[in-house]
């Protein structure tokens, strides 16, 4: 076998592969029906959750073009699941309370710095961390639709 047909057969295998690990099961990006109102305290503070929250947490996720290549939409899809499970907004489901929330915001460990890499606008200064955890503390967790 000449080496141009090993480099075209090492190309065509390449390209299948990278068009075939797209579709890998398990990594779908879905946005499942939203099951729960929340009452935010304010217009402001369910923006700052909107902008620094609800892409992970919630069943309302935009997702970036990128989250469509895989490996990366590995990450996003499974980060998005993780954060789902820990805390969803649409659903009222999650094992996090108001006041843990509140410390991870406090903290820093929310929103996580590798999702602020790709997301510039959900780093909340100072001022509007401080307004996120008034909001949030003054919020009343809502119902479910329909209840």
């Amino acid at each position: 076998m000449s080496a141009k047909r090993i480099i075209l057969a090492v190309v065509v295998l390449g390209v299948l592969g990278f068009v075939l690990i797209q579709f890998v099961p398990g990594y779908a990006r879905t946005n499942p029906e939203v099951t729960y109102q929340i009452n935010w305290s304010s217009p402001e503070t369910e923006a700052l959750m909107r902008r620094a929250c609800y892409d992970c947490h919630s069943n309302e996720t935009v997702w970036p073009w990128y989250s469509y290549i895989a490996p990366v939409s590995w990450l996003v899809v499974g980060d998005t699941n993780e954060g789902r499970a820990k805390l969803n907004f649409s659903t009222g489901r999650g094992e996090l309370e108001a006041r843990e929330l509140i410390e991870q915001i406090d903290r820093g460990s929310m929103p996580p710095s590798k999702y602020l890499i790709t997301h510039p606008d959900a780093n909340l200064t100072a001022e509007e961390k401080a307004l996120l955890i008034q909001g949030i503390q003054a919020t009343s967790f809502g119902r479910r639709r329909g209840d």
